[in-house]
């Protein structure tokens, strides 16, 4: 038993060694790493595409004027808090996209030969010392925990997040990103369509009114109801996207990095 025992330790640091020469694990933390870089730039596009759609709002009237005379509205005004919280928004996921790449490139990085190499030796040496019934030298335990969490730390911390975010976040997210683009859609359908050349006729010019323009108030009136609700829900999907991206994952490699202290303090000795 004791021999069983004394044994579990270098068998676990065999089997990160075979971890990191075959990446198993780098290419579940890329996985989760593309999804989250997906989710980002979706969420980008949809709040490039509200912007854009209540900025076309902010800059035009909407107006009927089928025989010259008509009433023109512009809700611009009302609309300018939002549009200000949309833009800051859409900066948010561009920043979170980034950060996506970055920890792409880092699983990357992690993942070259000359660091599995490194870990292999610090592995062997480890070992070597531990079975030969001799205090094992500090510095020994110190190459083989920082070579462990360069080679690991990324990957560990992307699946730990997605795990997190899977549990506790997607289902948020996804009914919260729905209504953003049915918002969306909204806005895009209160943009007034480019009016008829100025040589169609009075008849032309009505035929060519669908039944929301004969009621440009109620259009309005639409649209600011159904805003109201924007703000929170974008409000929601930037503080997922904190978690996701900032949060839970300096949470998590803090906890990582706090076990690495906790190693590197004790001498390993054999029992």
């Amino acid at each position: 038993m004791d021999w069983i025992k004394k044994s579990l330790l270098p068998l676990f640091l065999v089997a990160l060694v075979a971890s990191s020469w075959l990446s198993p694990f780098d290419s579940v933390a890329i996985e989760k790493v593309d999804a989250g870089l997906k989710r980002a730039l979706v969420s980008f596009a949809t709040a490039r595409a509200l912007n854009a759609a209540i900025s076309v709002l902010q800059g035009t009237s909407i107006a009927v004027e089928p025989a010259g005379v008509g009433v023109s509205l512009a809700p611009g005004e009302a609309l300018d808090p939002l549009n200000d919280l949309i833009e800051s928004f859409s900066n948010l996921m561009l920043i979170a996209s980034v950060s996506f790449g970055i920890q792409h490139v880092l699983i990357g990085i992690g993942g070259h030969w000359l660091l599995s190499t490194v870990l292999t030796v610090a592995t062997l040496l480890w070992c070597a010392l531990y079975f030969w019934r001799a205090p094992v030298s500090p510095w020994a335990t110190r190459l083989l925990v920082v070579s462990v969490v360069l080679r690991f730390a990324i990957p560990a911390v992307t699946v730990g997040t997605d795990v997190l975010f899977q549990n506790f976040l997607a289902q948020e997210y996804s009914a919260t990103h729905s209504r953003i683009e049915a918002g969306t859609s909204e806005a895009q359908k209160s943009i007034p369509q480019s009016p008829l050349s100025e040589n169609a006729g009075i008849w032309d010019k009505i035929k060519s009114l669908s039944p929301q323009d004969l009621n440009p108030a109620g259009k309005i009136d639409r649209l600011l109801k159904a805003a109201e609700e924007w703000p929170e829900q974008i409000v929601r999907l930037m503080v997922i996207f904190l978690l996701e991206t900032l949060i839970i994952p300096l949470g998590l490699l803090w906890i990582l990095l706090a076990s690495a202290r906790t190693c590197l303090r004790g001498e390993a000795s054999p029992r």
